[in-house]
């Protein structure tokens, strides 16, 4: 199944594909991710957020939902159902379909490395299960949630792990597309 994803996003990754990919992040990064970040510092202030960090424990994501209030709880749950449903499908459309392309350029078609173009994909679905399970956490505080707590705190690391891969791998794919038309 993986083999078949991977083939139809390379399939679907033009240039063309990848750098429309490229505009809508960048607009999408310049126009509304600052004013979602002064959003959400407003109501995080100095207790962070868990979308923000690598590591955090249970504790902290209950500490954090305290710090919240009310009113900062119901903006967190808003946004990941808003914003942070749309921030991952930009960032993976235009990962996954650079990487295609660029990978396309720079390896064999029948390389492992094709396959390298679902690891934004990971990191989306990783983002999407964090988001999911601390949303749930903070729209039950003071309730707390066992098991999904946990779970956010373990997809949080899985999600930074997989799109920063997907970053460096973006970079890997330049460096060998140009090494291979040199």
């Amino acid at each position: 199944m993986c083999k078949r994803i991977s083939e139809w996003v390379s399939e679907a990754s033009s240039g063309k594909v990848a750098a429309a990919g490229l505009l809508i992040f960048v607009l999408f990064s310049v126009l509304v991710l600052p004013g979602q970040s002064a959003a959400a510092e407003k109501y995080a202030g100095s207790a962070g957020s868990p979308d923000q960090s690598f590591f955090y424990a249970p504790a902290n994501l209950y500490r954090m939902a305290e710090a919240y209030g009310v009113e900062g709880r119901q903006a967190y749950v808003r946004a990941r159902f808003t914003f942070d449903l749309a921030f991952p499908l930009v960032y993976t459309l235009f990962l996954a379909t650079a990487i295609s392309w660029l990978f396309g350029r720079a390896f064999a078609p029948h390389s492992l490395w094709q396959r390298a173009n679902l690891v934004p994909l990971w990191g989306a679905l990783f983002d999407f299960a964090e988001n999911a399970s601390a949303a749930a956490v903070m729209a039950r505080y003071p309730l707390r949630t066992p098991v999904l707590d946990v779970l956010a705190t373990a997809f949080t690391p899985l999600k930074w792990v997989f799109v920063g891969g997907s970053f460096i791998l973006l970079l890997v794919g330049v460096v060998a597309a140009v090494r291979r038309r040199a």
